[in-house]
């Protein structure tokens, strides 16, 4: 199982509007990185073709999510913050233990997403509840891909 760090990168820069203006805006997109560094660094190279003009990154933040659900519909265009609550019973006692975790879905509405959250769940065994689920501004996330052709540095680590 992957881990992954996310981090909250907010670029500012110039975007024309419909109007013609130009005004600035500040948008929000999730990065998997190992650190600050690398997730600017991976941000600046991700946007970077789709920016024209100057932009900068005007802050990075760690994002705690526990697991992400993306979607390939297009209509699904919206990312939704989903509190969800694991409910586990103590041994000892026999009293509830609720543990909130946040997840990310990709979704086209508040009901898709709820949908969408309760499709990837289907899987797992624990019992939960939705706390809530809130959109968020997030313009689209950036999952860490190694390159095909990498080489591991220590290849014969992998035969032990």
């Amino acid at each position: 199982m992957m881990m992954h760090n996310w981090f909250e990168c907010k670029i500012r820069y110039e975007k024309i509007a419909e109007n013609g203006m130009s005004k600035k805006v500040t948008e929000p997109y999730l990065v998997d990185a190992l650190s600050f560094t690398e997730a600017e660094s991976r941000i600046i190279e991700e946007i970077t073709p789709f920016i024209s003009g100057d932009f900068t990154v005007a802050d990075i933040k760690r994002a705690n999510y526990s697991e992400l659900f993306p979607c390939e519909e297009d209509a699904a265009d919206r990312w939704f913050k989903c509190k969800l609550y694991f409910i586990t019973l103590d041994e000892k006692s026999g009293a509830e233990k609720k543990t909130a975790t946040n997840m990310l879905v990709q979704a086209a509405d508040l009901r898709d997403a709820v949908k969408k959250l309760d499709e990837g769940m289907q899987g797992s065994m624990a019992d939960y509840s939705i706390a809530s689920i809130a959109e968020t501004a997030i313009m689209d996330v950036y999952p860490y891909s190694a390159e095909p052709d990498v080489k591991p540095e220590f290849p014969e680590a992998a035969n032990r």
